[in-house]
């Protein structure tokens, strides 16, 4: 497995420099929030935890004893934007010039039906980080100090790259059926191996509460997974745990590794529903099933039916001739899902047949079927010849007519 440059151990107990703790927006936001330092908000989550792996920060979260309607009126008299986005739960959003900011009450949960929980505000920061899915998530720090808060052993796991839940691996799963996919996602991303046995084993053996989850809550974390630098080894370990199996049954990941092979080596860029398609069979009847039932986009679907078309066929087609026939991406798709190169397509834009049915017409055929017969006719040899300009297509529509 890819993993991230490795960091020394032990964890440094306080934030390392980085571009975002330096925000004049942050520092102004919590001035607002806490304008006496008594410790009334902390960063917390996906921050902490990426400036602590020395990885970038794109979202920046914080947690604070204030309540909701706390939080508003000190965004309020401050002047900062704000947006309720999820005010029954505690969170309201900041809109800064950096960025937005979610800001979320201290909770605690008070009820779980393995999808929704009901939650309590509190004010004791342990509590708060209890309620967390894994250890290396329930990472807090000071926004002026940047000391780090630890209190469920997540630096020690950060620094082993072991991803684990907090307390017992079974209770936090029946909480919530869709930490087995964020489980595996964050294996995928931080985790070591071996990976730590109880977390695994509980994920397998709690694998077939996800039928309970929505659709979309599902696809969406399979597509994360799928987007991140190389998946492989984990969907190869959650098929061979059965996992896989209770959310996409159709699926056999053992061509990934050389689809992630072959985007590394024509340098493009991971594509979740790429590797989607790689993970089903060639069949696009089963490709919109599956679709449909994860409740992909229309024009998602499409592009996973396209993929799924892929066959012999593709092989005598040159790179160019299927991105006109398909599309861009599309042509993407099914050369790299057969481990051919993209180069031909770098910096080339799919062009138009320069002839139109009025200059067949004036050639002397008369208008209807015949015209778009002569028009295909002409536009097969003009792919076939790797779309020469305007002066040879009036020659291949000589010859076309010639013949006819």
């Amino acid at each position: 497995m890819t993993m991230p440059t490795p960091i020394p151990t032990p964890m440094p107990q306080t934030l390392p420099p980085a571009p975002w703790t330096a925000r004049a927006d942050l520092a102004a936001l919590v001035a607002a929030l806490d304008p006496e330092g008594l410790g009334l908000c902390r960063y917390v989550g996906g921050a902490v935890r990426d400036t602590l792996l020395g990885l970038d920060v794109k979202d920046i979260d914080m947690a604070t004893t204030l309540l909701p309607e706390q939080t508003q009126a000190a965004l309020e008299a401050a002047g900062i934007k704000q947006v309720p986005t999820g005010i029954a739960h505690g969170t309201i959003t900041a809109v800064l010039p950096g960025g937005p900011v979610e800001i979320t009450t201290l909770r605690r949960d008070v009820t779980t039906d393995g999808r929704h929980a009901t939650v309590a505000f509190s004010q004791e920061w342990r509590e708060d980080a209890a309620r967390r899915d894994f250890t290396i998530n329930a990472l807090y720090a000071d926004p002026r100090t940047l000391a780090v808060s630890d209190y469920f052993g997540g630096l020690a796991d950060l620094a082993t790259r072991t991803v684990r839940f907090i307390g017992d691996p079974e209770q936090r799963i029946r909480e919530d059926y869709l930490r087995i996919l964020r489980y595996f996602r964050f294996q995928a991303r931080f985790g070591s191996l071996p990976a730590d046995a109880a977390s695994q084993a509980a994920c397998a053996a709690l694998a077939p509460g996800m039928k309970g989850l929505s659709r979309e809550r599902i696809a969406s974390e399979l597509m994360n997974l799928l987007a991140l630098p190389d998946p492989s080894p984990t969907l190869a370990t959650m098929a061979g745990l059965g996992v896989l199996g209770d959310v996409l049954p159709e699926a056999a990941p053992a061509d990934l590794p050389a689809l992630v092979a072959t985007e590394a080596r024509e340098g493009v860029a991971p594509d979740a529903l790429r590797r989607m398609a790689c993970l089903l069979p060639a069949d696009p009847p089963l490709a919109e099933q599956v679709a449909a039932r994860l409740r992909l986009s229309v024009a998602q679907r499409k592009r996973l039916a396209c993929a799924a078309a892929r066959g012999a066929d593709d092989a005598g087609q040159s790179a160019r001739a299927l991105a006109y026939a398909l599309g861009r991406e599309e042509a993407l798709d099914r050369l790299l899902l057969a481990g051919r190169s993209t180069a031909d397509l770098a910096g080339w834009d799919i062009p138009r047949l320069p002839l139109k049915g009025g200059q067949i017409v004036a050639r002397g055929v008369g208008a209807g079927p015949d015209v778009a017969r002569t028009l295909r006719a002409v536009e097969a040899r003009w792919v076939a010849e790797g779309f020469p300009d305007e002066a040879r297509v009036m020659e291949l529509l000589d010859t076309v007519l010639a013949q006819a």
